[in-house]
């Protein structure tokens, strides 16, 4: 997002934008792997593409909707990973106001 000086490149959405044009079946039947919990815009993705799994490799750090994305049917495996967990924490802490701005605050 900030290498391209896009306001909506999240990661999630980088990755689709990087997939290019796919066919309607191959979406429902890939996979999505977010360090973070999708924010609100990339859960919208995963519900516009009808993307079934989404892999979290952490929500501590952040938790976007994700029993809304359940209650779509969107079946979540939180990983919890510790190296996941200690990247994002350096991230914030040496880039607080970019985190915020990633976030929406």
């Amino acid at each position: 997002r900030v290498q391209k000086g896009s306001a909506i490149l999240h990661a999630e959405m980088d990755c689709l934008e990087n997939a290019g044009r796919l066919k309607v079946s191959d979406y429902r039947k890939a996979v999505l792997y977010s360090t973070l919990s999708p924010c609100d815009m990339c859960s919208g993705a995963v519900l516009l593409y009808k993307i079934p799994k989404v892999v979290i490799g952490e929500n501590k750090t952040f938790q976007g909707p994700e029993d809304y994305l359940r209650s779509r049917g969107v079946m979540l495996q939180i990983l919890n990973d510790s190296e996941c967990i200690k990247l994002m924490g350096d991230f914030i802490s040496k880039n607080p106001s970019l985190w915020d701005e990633d976030i929406g605050i």
